[in-house]
């Protein structure tokens, strides 16, 4: 008879390394290194007496045990992420909790949400805004706006926005004495760059926009260089330079006057890379979730975006 029950740190780890049969993948997801994933995989065997993964000399793989043990515990979790979020919501009455990060909050979906609040009167929603990922289970969270490649295994992920990348500034930097009439003119103002990058991945820069529109010698220059869209497109705002904009961050922003696009070209993002709206698989139904998913998919469908 088994004597201990294992920590649901184990429990995780395995769920994880036997759904992507890599360790270095459960590692990402759980944000561990994959010699910690081992570990804990190893502690939970030798407490089992049990074989539960094995590596052949292409791949790993669960033991037949291992598939088991793997099917039960999947259900386990889902079923103790399921009664905790139900406890939660037990606790402090009807609550979403939202975690975006800070430039399609700030620039896109706060300005929205004021819509869905009055249609779900008496919901409390809770957003953390936040560039850091959130751990759906570990932090509390319903729902994740998030940019990336749309992989999220485990997770129901639906596309916001297909990505289009253009020049915006403030329209007071077109009555300047400086032009801005056609794309070389762009070398005599003061570029405001996005420092992003994901593995394998060249986002679009100024580089990019520039070789599309012709401007074969550009050389990069001492500019504003920044870690985050929503801040970038502040700086243009305030005159401070042109921006690369990305069509839904900038679409508020362009209806209302406070940025023109100068330029009638753009550019396109690799094709996967994109906001998501996301929720675990177990919750995706939650009436809660499924209500703000449909929102925010409304939302999206109705802005204008830049082609």
């Amino acid at each position: 008879m088994v004597r201990f029950i294992p920590g649901t740190g184990s429990l995780r780890a395995f769920e994880a390394a036997g759904r992507h049969l890599s360790f270095t993948r459960a590692a990402e997801e759980l944000h561990v290194t994959p010699a910690a994933i081992s570990h804990q995989i190893k502690e939970f065997e030798d407490q089992l007496e049990l074989r539960l993964l094995e590596r052949t000399s292409r791949r790993m793989r669960l033991t037949p045990a291992g598939e088991v043990l793997h099917a039960a515990v999947t259900e386990a979790l889902a079923g103790l992420t399921r009664a905790v979020g139900q406890a939660q919501r037990n606790k402090d009455g009807a609550a979403l909790r939202v975690t975006a990060s800070t430039s399609i909050a700030a620039r896109w979906m706060v300005p929205r949400l004021d819509d869905f609040m009055k249609s779900m009167p008496g919901v409390d929603v809770r957003l953390d805004v936040s560039d850091r990922v959130r751990d759906f289970g570990r932090d509390g969270v319903d729902v994740a706006i998030r940019f990336g490649n749309g992989s999220y295994p485990g997770h129901r992920a639906d596309r916001l926005f297909d990505n289009t990348i253009f020049p915006v500034c403030s329209p007071a930097l077109l009555k300047t004495k400086k032009p801005l009439q056609h794309p070389r003119d762009l070398l005599q103002h003061r570029l405001i760059h996005v420092e992003w990058s994901a593995p394998g991945v060249m986002w679009p820069n100024w580089r990019m926009w520039m070789l599309a529109a012709g401007v074969s010698d550009y050389q990069e220059t001492p500019g504003l260089r920044l870690d985050s869209s929503a801040l970038a497109l502040q700086a243009a705002i305030e005159g401070q330079g042109v921006a690369l904009g990305d069509s839904s961050l900038v679409s508020d922003d362009l209806a209302a006057g406070r940025l023109v696009q100068p330029f009638a070209l753009t550019i396109k993002g690799p094709p996967q890379f994109a906001y998501y709206i996301i929720s675990p698989v177990e919750t995706q139904n939650d009436p809660l979730v499924r209500a703000f998913r449909e929102w925010i998919l409304k939302e999206a469908a109705r802005t204008p975006l830049v082609q």
